[in-house]
């Protein structure tokens, strides 16, 4: 498979992957902050679609992975939160989040494992057919 072949688990545009993982009625970054960083927000919705719209890796997993560095790098909390329902949503099993997650201890350490979890586990709770 050609890594730019167009994907339905890979969408294409930012605001594909954006609507993809949010929650319905959920505002883009890109709006929230265009009055304040255009060129903050049009720099975040091309990531978005050139970087996780990618066909090469599906959503499911770059939005575990995804999980897995805003988990390391700490004081992300409501990324972290975004994220890890947008995993949920893309496919992921709650277990797969909390693996996920627990995997950054052992690079990023045990503080910031249970920093993130704590951030987790109620988007967890508010998702019971996530598995």
């Amino acid at each position: 498979m050609s890594v730019d072949a167009p994907s339905a688990l890979a969408p294409r545009t930012g605001e594909e992957v954006f609507r993809a993982l949010a929650a319905p009625g959920d505002r883009t970054p890109w709006e929230s902050i265009g009055d304040l960083a255009p060129s903050l927000g049009a720099h975040i919705q091309h990531g978005l679609g050139a970087l996780v719209g990618d066909a090469g890796l599906d959503l499911r997993t770059r939005e575990l992975a995804t999980v897995c560095m805003l988990a390391a790098l700490g004081d992300s909390a409501p990324q972290l939160a975004f994220h890890t329902a947008g995993a949920l949503r893309a496919g992921a099993t709650k277990g797969e989040v909390v693996q996920a997650v627990a995997q950054v201890a052992l690079y990023a350490g045990i503080p910031r494992t249970l920093n993130a979890l704590a951030t987790v586990r109620p988007v967890l709770d508010a998702h019971p057919d996530a598995g």
